[in-house]
C-alpha cells in the first residue's frame, strides 16, 4: 500500500483557501513581476539559460538597467545564476514562474483580441473598456 492511499478524493477535490501570509507573498510577488522590463526578462528566461548579453538584446533595455532589473528577480529567488568563466547565467528557479509568464501572455493576448473586436464592431473604441494598466 503506497503512502498516498490515505489521502481521500475529497482532499484533492477542496482546494485549500489561502491565508494572509500566501496573499501578501504573492502580491510581492505580482508587484514584482508588474514591470514590463522583469517580466520580458521572465519571459525570455523560459527559452532557457541566458546571460546578460542575450537578456539585453531580448528586452531591447540599457545593459545597466538590465542587470539591476536581474539583481531584483536573483535577490527575490526569482532566478538563480552560475558562473561559466567570466560570463554569469540566469535561469529560472521555478516552473511556476515559467506558467504564470505564460499566464499573465496569455490573459494580455485576450485583452487585446477583445480590444479589436470592440473596435471593429463599433468604429472606435470601446465606451468603457478597461485598460490593460
Amino acid at each position: 500500500m503506497s503512502a498516498r492511499m490515505h489521502l481521500s478524493p475529497a482532499h484533492h477535490a477542496q482546494p485549500r483557501t489561502p491565508g494572509d501570509e500566501q496573499f501578501a507573498v504573492a502580491a510581492e510577488l505580482l508587484a514584482l513581476l508588474g514591470d514590463r522590463t522583469r517580466l520580458t526578462l521572465l519571459h525570455a528566461l523560459t527559452a532557457g539559460e541566458a546571460d546578460v548579453t542575450t537578456l539585453t538584446e531580448a528586452c531591447g533595455a540599457a545593459r545597466p538597467a538590465v542587470s539591476q532589473h536581474l539583481a531584483r528577480l536573483r535577490l527575490a529567488g526569482l532566478v538563480g545564476t552560475r558562473k561559466e568563466g567570466r560570463r554569469v547565467v540566469y535561469a529560472l528557479r521555478d516552473g511556476h514562474l515559467r506558467r504564470l509568464a505564460d499566464e499573465a501572455l496569455k490573459v494580455a493576448d485576450h485583452r487585446l483580441a477583445e480590444r479589436v473586436t470592440a473596435t471593429e464592431s463599433s468604429g472606435s473604441p470601446q465606451q468603457g473598456a478597461e485598460p490593460l494598466g
